[in-house]
């Protein structure tokens, strides 16, 4: 990674992601019941949701699967002409997949993978959500009125991955794609995490060490509320309906996102935002670099419950853990 290098400014956000559920049905319900999100289309696996302040068609995808786990990434573009310059310089990396057609809510779309494995792509065009006049909320900047059933989440936030190398992953995204490096965490030098943005917060996705060095996994994805109340509200709805929640409503030091993190009926890990912590204005902002030792009732908790071992160690797809505590390592 080059210090000091132009600014590339050819990805503009995080567009959609598809997990996988071996549960179809009870995920779909998970997301629908429980955090108010919307069908916008079905294919014979698949089903694709938004939350009522997503403007794209989808932002979520479900594919039934034997394991849970992340399917892809999909990044959009901040023009055509970007895209093009983007894929330019991911087929120099010999990650490059190709083009394919599109899909359900967008177009054409370049597919690649990270050195992990993880399958990304980056498009342009996508498909804006039509309302329904019924539908349509009296805030004109808001695509569709607040659902009435859950505590509905407002929109896509970010995706962490585990990666058996996170600083290869960093690197990749910063050198390829044009991600500013916000916060890392580091072990005597070592990498073990990453939060990595292409706009001013302070990650649309960040990568985590896993512990036995296996390859593309999911450690979780996240999505927005904007107010810290409305975890503790539906932390008690969960609760009461046997939904299992790994972390209650916390606050995180890194990032100092107000957070909890749930295990949706397919087994993949949720994380819902009260707030997004702090944004990043500073065009020469310095990476916030944390040591290991410091991170445990810090960096992961700052306000809050010590976080479980299991979210230290575990992804999906799920396999059998060696190391017995990474937090305290």
């Amino acid at each position: 990674m080059t210090s000091y290098q132009e600014p590339i400014f050819d990805v503009a956000q995080l567009a959609h992601v598809e997990i996988l559920s071996p549960k179809l049905e009870k995920s779909v319900e998970f997301f629908t019941r429980f955090l108010g999100m919307e069908v916008t289309a079905r294919s014979e696996k698949s089903v694709y949701l938004r939350a009522y302040e997503d403007f794209y068609h989808n932002t979520l995808i479900i594919t039934e699967s034997e394991q849970a786990g992340v399917g892809h990434i999909a990044w959009r573009a901040t023009s055509p002409q970007a895209l093009l310059r983007r894929v330019e310089e991911i087929e120099k990396t010999g990650l490059g997949k190709g083009w394919i057609d599109g899909d359900i809510g967008h177009g054409r779309a370049y597919q690649f993978t990270n050195p992990d494995g993880h399958l990304m792509e980056i498009l342009w065009d996508v498909e804006y959500y039509h309302v329904e006049e019924g539908q349509r909320s009296k805030l004109l900047n808001r695509p569709s009125k607040r659902p009435d059933r859950g505590v509905p989440v407002r929109r896509l936030d970010h995706i962490n991955l585990m990666t058996s190398n996170p600083l290869a992953d960093t690197d990749f995204l910063i050198d390829n794609l044009g991600f500013r490096l916000r916060e890392q965490i580091q072990d005597n030098g070592h990498v073990l995490g990453s939060w990595i943005s292409v706009s001013n917060l302070v990650h649309e996705i960040a990568y985590m060490q896993e512990p036995n060095g296996e390859k593309g996994k999911l450690h979780h994805l996240c999505y927005w509320y904007g107010i810290p109340q409305n975890l503790y509200d539906v932390a008690d709805l969960l609760k009461d309906h046997g939904v299992s929640i790994e972390v209650p409503p916390n606050k995180h030091g890194i990032s100092q996102a107000f957070c909890m993190y749930v295990i949706e009926p397919g087994g993949n890990r949720i994380e819902l935002f009260g707030d997004a912590g702090y944004i990043i204005t500073d065009p020469a902002w310095k990476p916030v670099i944390w040591d290991m030792k410091d991170v445990p009732g810090n960096g992961d908790t700052w306000i809050g419950t010590d976080f479980p071992v299991s979210w230290w160690t575990q992804g999906t797809p799920l396999t059998p853990v060696k190391s017995e505590e990474v937090a305290k390592s």
